[in-house]
């Protein structure tokens, strides 16, 4: 199936494909903290084009897809950037829907869906980390809503991701609450949970340029991982 992402984006050069740079030969590090990225990382490909396939209601789909067309054209030409984009889709679709509606929408995709895009290698490392006792970060452009209750089950309890504004009347408005949790927005955010960043005591895995200055934090790094048959390894073997 075609994405958004790969419509607007197919384009544009992706970072080298550094695949190992020093995680799988870090072992368990004490007081380690290990963020990850979410869609393209623990996941095959974008949970939002999933969601929004499997959450929105079909009518309101196929009337809205000639106007998320005619903005991903323009995004893909670079007079569009990626949060206006998103707000646009996101407006089209869920303008006027009531908080609660859609918080009980994204729970129950979170529980019969995401798990069919998720990578077993990566879910591996997220418990691999949960072992070690070290502190588990998902920082995500998906939206926060579907990806907490996913998180959850698994014991991870601090997810950044992109959520979506709220009116007086608890109806969502489209429009994003802050900022798009891409690129430098994840350190921003990142930095004001958990404080100073050790260098030497961070994991970071993602896939895509909006990773680049997440993974450039860590000294354990990991660009497009999980995409072969083999787990990281945990550097003890």
């Amino acid at each position: 199936m075609q994405t958004w992402s790969h419509v607007a984006v197919a384009r544009r050069q992706h970072p080298p494909a550094q695949r190992l740079r020093g995680a799988e030969h870090a072992g368990s590090l004490l007081n380690a903290l290990a963020v990850f990225d979410f869609d393209g990382t623990i996941t095959r490909g974008d949970s939002l084009v999933d969601f929004v396939r499997r959450v929105a209601p079909r009518a309101r789909l196929y009337m809205c897809m000639p106007r998320v067309a005619f903005r991903a054209l323009a995004f893909a030409a670079g007079r569009r950037d990626r949060a206006a984009f998103k707000e646009d889709v996101l407006t089209s679709l869920f303008a006027g829907w009531r908080a609660g509606d859609f918080d009980r929408a994204a729970e129950g995709y979170a529980a019969a869906y995401l798990p069919r895009l998720v990578r077993p290698a990566a879910l591996d490392r997220l418990r691999w980390h949960r072992a070690q006792g070290h502190r588990v970060v998902i920082a995500t452009a998906s939206l926060e809503a579907y990806v907490r209750p996913w998180a959850r089950r698994h014991g991870i309890g601090e997810v950044l991701g992109t959520r979506l504004e709220v009116d007086a009347s608890g109806r969502l408005t489209g429009r994003l609450e802050g900022r798009n949790c891409y690129g430098a927005e994840k350190v921003e955010r990142l930095r004001a949970l958990v404080g100073d960043i050790e260098r030497d005591r961070m994991y970071a895995y993602g896939d895509s340029r909006g990773d680049r200055e997440l993974l450039n934090l860590a000294a354990h790094r990991v660009f497009r991982p999980f995409r072969g048959p083999q787990p990281v390894s945990d550097g003890t073997s």
